[in-house]
């Protein structure tokens, strides 16, 4: 759940705003998400509050998971897996993963009857999606320079210096966590990995 890029371009490739503008809209420190999700009432939709209703990372990437582990619990749901992020890019704003890490630490501390995990994957990468192949190759080398250095330049490169993951590894290891119940709390790219490795073991016996 969430989005990767705000919707902020529509306004300046329709001539409705600067290029200018939409840059400083995009990388805006603060933006409104909805209304506090914690205090929905009972069917009370979400509510954008940015003035022309965008989408921004605070209502998809934190009140909507907020709302949805809220929905949960009501349900009694035993477990609530998020998909969240390994870490921000340079080339998005900070808001993305600041948004994401809001959303796990509000679930973790409001709904603790729920097995709750977050899932933080790297860059995704398949072939249905042509342009990620090449993407995941750079990246791929780059998490590799990183880790000669024991990390050291995570600080700086971020979610490109984390070595990338295929689509398909995080699909399985997310259902793996669900019927896992060791798999709690944060789950990192070897975590997620490792669930992954529990499903393929399954399929082979």
């Amino acid at each position: 759940m969430g989005i990767l890029l705000e919707a902020d371009y529509k306004g300046v490739l329709s001539g409705k705003e600067s290029i200018y503008s939409g840059l400083q809209r995009a990388f805006s420190a603060t933006k409104a998400g909805s209304q506090n999700p914690l205090e929905r009432k009972p069917g009370e939709n979400l509510e954008p509050k940015e003035k022309d209703g965008q989408l921004t990372y605070e209502l998809m990437n934190r009140d909507s998971a907020i709302t949805l582990a809220q929905e949960s619990t009501l349900a009694k749901v035993p477990t609530f897996v998020y998909v969240s992020a390994a870490a921000g890019s340079h080339l998005l704003p900070a808001r993305y993963i600041t948004t994401k890490r809001e959303a796990e630490s509000t679930i973790a501390t409001t709904f603790p009857r729920m097995r709750n995990v977050f899932v933080r994957p790297p860059f995704l990468y398949d072939s249905s999606r042509t342009i990620t192949m090449p993407l995941a190759g750079v990246i791929g080398v780059a998490s590799m320079i990183n880790g000669a250095t024991g990390g050291r330049l995570t600080w700086l490169m971020g979610a490109g210096g984390i070595k990338p993951l295929k689509a398909d590894v995080v699909a399985e290891a997310v259902v793996e966590a669900i019927g896992d119940d060791s798999a709690k709390g944060v789950v990192d790219v070897p975590g997620i990995e490792e669930l992954a490795q529990k499903a393929w073991r399954k399929t082979m016996l």
